[in-house]
Formats: structure tokens, sequence, C-alpha cells
């Protein structure tokens, strides 16, 4: 009997068991502390990822590694400062360990495909339940639907293509620290520079079932105000970081507009202070900054160092004459300082035509469309890894699905979609390297 060629599988259901491994990780607790804070309790990471270990295990999987980063791996000037001022908090690490699956021998690179997903998720509960057609719950589409869509994928390949699991390799990572701002860098990128990477690797991430080859990177900044607060019988002794920096907010979120054709600008987290009856000398804007080359990265930043330059002139000048914020425009330059919580992290521009054309037209999936924006994921810590080629695919859209937010769903068409396209891309891959059965 001839084997089907890539492009005829069908959609694939998830089975009963798939349904009920699904159901298990979506009730688990798994985001990490940098989402919940310090004082939450620990994240079920490790209990996530061993009931997806014996999943796994059913198709011939066996895991390589499960164990969290080295404090080591984080000694460098690019893991973003919440991460860093993270690393003292007793079983940070430890609590978030990342695993690593293969199914079949240790084979060389160029046989190897890799998919990356994790099971951690932002805080926020929500009621678990499957109605027949959709899934809800914490990570049902970012990414535990995924994750699970994935195994039933690889489980009908493998049926179609004894091969896979012998002469082809797949690896799956399934890793801590996707969210919370930790962009990666104690999950994926520790396992990327261990090696577990592949010819082909994808980044399971909602794409409308499109791969993606790009991938933008983030930098955070914290534009501060550090002056002395006052009483509200005498708010002109003191400096009003509510007024200024409410100013500012508005004056960067403005003279920053122009970046949002090529990245993304987003102006947030103003804080001074709760009470009504006083005034806060000292606060904080946080501004997060996507860029999608590293050269717009540096445009980027320096175009903020001059905006925020020239909004503390404006302010000084709408200012200077009033009797309630005379001192704070008049010091507002000396007051006021910018940090940086995260800067410097690559940004993923694949080029490897010959492999976007075997997911093309081998596997059928369609590919992002060059002129709508990228987003960013780990996929990010795979840039400049030679001989690999890596997308990001996955069912669903992040904002149509409520990933991050309340009602966070995934479809079950959806889910079934995605595992073809996973057996779709493993059977053309495993064609184009063995030869076509």
């Amino acid at each position: 009997m001839t084997a089907p060629p890539a492009r005829a599988v069908p959609p694939i259901p998830l089975a009963p068991a798939d349904r009920d491994l699904l159901l298990r990780l979506l009730r688990l607790p798994t985001a990490g502390p940098l989402e919940t804070g310090p004082e939450a309790p620990a994240p079920r990471l490790r209990e996530a990822q061993a009931d997806y270990l014996r999943a796994a295990a059913a198709i011939g999987f066996r895991a390589v590694r499960h164990a969290p980063a080295e404090r080591a791996e984080l000694d460098r000037p690019d893991v973003p400062a919440p991460v860093r001022a993270a690393l003292d908090t007793p079983a940070f690490l430890e609590h978030q360990p990342s695993l690593v699956l293969l199914l079949g021998p240790a084979l060389p690179v160029a046989r190897t495909v890799m998919f990356n997903v994790h099971l951690d998720t932002v805080a926020g509960w929500q009621p678990v339940r499957f109605d027949g057609e959709c899934f809800y719950g914490r990570g049902a589409i970012d990414a535990k639907g995924p994750a699970v869509a994935l195994l039933a994928g690889v489980r009908v390949a493998r049926a179609l293509r004894p091969a896979i699991g012998r002469d082809i390799g797949i690896l799956i990572q399934a890793v801590a620290g996707e969210e919370g701002g930790a962009m990666g860098v104690f999950g994926t990128r520790p396992l990327v520079e261990r090696g577990h990477t592949g010819r082909l690797n994808v980044f399971c991430e909602p794409t409308r079932l499109r791969f993606l080859p790009r991938g933008t990177a983030a930098m955070t900044a914290r534009v501060v105000v550090d002056g002395l607060d006052a009483v509200d019988d005498h708010p002109a002794h003191g400096h009003n970081a509510s007024v200024l920096l409410g100013f500012l907010a508005q004056y960067l979120g403005r003279a920053l507009d122009r970046h949002a054709a090529e990245g993304a600008v987003c102006v947030a987290g103003l804080h001074t202070g709760t009470l009504h009856n006083k005034v806060y000398g000292g606060g904080s804007l946080l501004l997060n900054l996507a860029y999608a080359s590293a050269a717009a990265g540096q445009r980027l930043e320096r175009d903020l160092r001059a905006a925020l330059a020239d909004g503390l002139d404006a302010f000084v000048t709408a200012f200077a004459g009033t009797a309630l914020f005379a001192r704070t425009a008049a010091e507002a330059h000396v007051v006021t300082r910018l940090e940086w919580l995260k800067r410097g992290l690559p940004v993923l521009d694949d080029r490897d035509h010959r492999m976007h054309a075997l997911l093309r037209d081998a596997a059928g999936i369609a590919p992002w469309p060059p002129d709508e924006p990228a987003f960013t994921c780990d996929a990010i810590w795979m840039s400049g890894v030679a001989g690999a080629c890596t997308v990001v695919l996955g069912p669903g859209d992040l904002a149509v699905n409520n990933a991050h937010a309340d009602g966070e769903f995934a479809r079950a068409d959806e889910l079934a979609e995605f595992a073809a396209a996973v057996a779709r891309l493993l059977l053309a891959f495993t064609d184009d390297t063995n030869g076509r059965p």
C-alpha cells in the first residue's frame, strides 16, 4: 500500500486520552512567580511536565533532560532585571524546570525536528471545562492546547512513516519561563545552547496555522522620578511625580507613535501611589518596545532617549510659571532618569527558503503574510544557530482566543487542524530527508 503524501493528512481530532490530558494540564496552576508574585504558591510545572512525559512516552518519547537552568547560565547582561532580582527567591529556578523529550536515537541535527512548547502560563485562574466544541482554561491556546495537539500529530505521523523515530528524530522542549517577561532566558535559551535543536525548529504559538519565520524582540524601559514627597496642605513644596509622569506618558506615546509601523510601543505601568491627600515625589512609568531588527531596536532606543529629553523640556516650559508645580518643573531633569529592565535581545529573521518551500508546498502550510507584523516569543533564541530553520506555528489567534485574558479558549477543530499540520510537516521532512516512500 502506498503511503499517502504529506498534504493528504486530514484534521486529527484529539482522542479521549488527549482530551483528558489537556483538561488535567489546564487544571494545574503553572504560572511562574514572575507572574504571580513571590508570595504565591509554587507553580505545579514539574507535575504538569510529568503528566506530559507520561503521555509522550506512550508514543515512544523518552526524557533526556528534566531540570531547571543553572544559575551560572543567567549571569549575563541581557537577562531581564526582574529575572535577576528573582534569582535570590528560594527555589525560583528549582520550581521552574524544563523538559526535553526525544523520539528515536540521538541523530544528527540534519535528521531532527524540534518542537518548542511552553507549559507555563500567565497569571489568572478561570474555570476549566470542555463543552464538546471548545476547551476553556488558562493556557488553552497559549500553549497547553497546542502541546497536546502536537502529540496527536506526532502519533499519526509515526504511524504513516515508520522512519519517524528510527531515521528521523523528534525533540520536544516543554519549557518554563516563556511568560512573565522572562523571555525564555531560563527555559528555552539554555536548551538551545545545550544543542537540543534540529534542522527544522517549530515554536508552537498561535499563528492561525501560518508559519511565521520572524520574531520580534522587546526591550523594557522604566522612567523613574525620584523626588520629594509633600503633604496635601503644602503640595508645591515637593515634586509631583504624578503630574510629571502623566505628562511624559502622553508625550512619549505621541513621540514614539511612528515606530508602531515596524514594531510595537506599549506605554504602561504608570505608578506613583494610591492616596488622594499626598503628593508623591517618586514613581515610575514603564514602556515595552518591540523591534523587528537590531537596527530598529537601536533606533528606538535612541529615539526614546531623545523624546524623554524633549518631553522634560516641554514639561518645564508648560509648568514653570505654575503655583503648584514650579519646583517640579525647575528640577524635572534632576529628579528623572531612564533605566532599562530588559534590552539587547536578538530577533529572529529566518531565510531558509528551502525549508520554507517544504512547509508551503509539501506540507501545505501557508506562510505568514510578509506585511503583517510579527510578535515576540522564545523563537528569538534560535537566531544565528547554524544549519537551522526556525518558524513559529500554532492554532488560533492570540487576540481572538483571549490568550492572556479572561475566557481563554481553544476550539477542538483548531487543535485538530494543528495536529494535522504537525503530521504533514513531519511527513514532508521525512520524505525530503529519506526520499519519498
